[in-house]
């Protein structure tokens, strides 16, 4: 079981940020329901090779980026949280919102391979594509956040820098 610093520091990485230790020992588990969903539903596609599972995700995943939560975060919202008595999931920031835009092109992407008849590539893209969500999903270890959080310290650091020099 990961401890509650690992957790927080994995979640807060995806833009969680203010959460209590009491929210987090509640909702930590289930803040991976999205990803591990979006995992199986992603290698359902890939193992059929299928355009219209992976596309259908696609449109999911390109909410997910464009809405302040996920679609799935409305099944577990209005079903499941009634099930397991804790409170609702809180709303995505920008980072998580990141992978799921990534998402949606990667999975456009891959159904397109299977599509046009490039299983290797289709496979290779659904397979490394699944991989990614089911880390998250199982570890809360989200590659696409971090690469948002690098690429967006780095533009402060140069948008400060470049500020530094305007000034001297």
């Amino acid at each position: 079981m990961q401890s509650l610093s690992i957790t927080r520091c994995r979640l807060e990485a995806q833009g969680f940020l203010g959460l209590d230790d009491a929210t987090l020992t509640e909702l930590g588990p289930w803040m991976r329901w999205s990803p591990a969903v979006c995992a199986l539903v992603m290698a359902t596609g890939t193992i059929l090779a299928s355009p219209a599972v992976l596309w259908t995700l696609a449109v999911i995943a390109a909410l997910g980026a464009a809405l302040p939560f996920h679609p799935f975060d409305l099944m577990y919202n209005h079903l499941v949280r009634h099930l397991t008595r804790t409170r609702p999931l809180p709303h995505h920031a920008i980072q998580r919102r990141f992978a799921c835009g990534l998402a949606a092109v990667w999975l456009l992407a891959t159904g397109l391979a299977f599509r046009e008849g490039a299983m290797a590539l289709g496979y290779a893209l659904g397979a490394s594509l699944t991989a990614v969500a089911g880390i998250v999903g199982v570890t809360h270890f989200c590659i696409p956040s971090l690469v948002f959080n690098t690429l967006v310290r780095r533009r402060t650091a140069a948008s400060a820098y470049a500020a530094r020099g305007a000034r001297s």
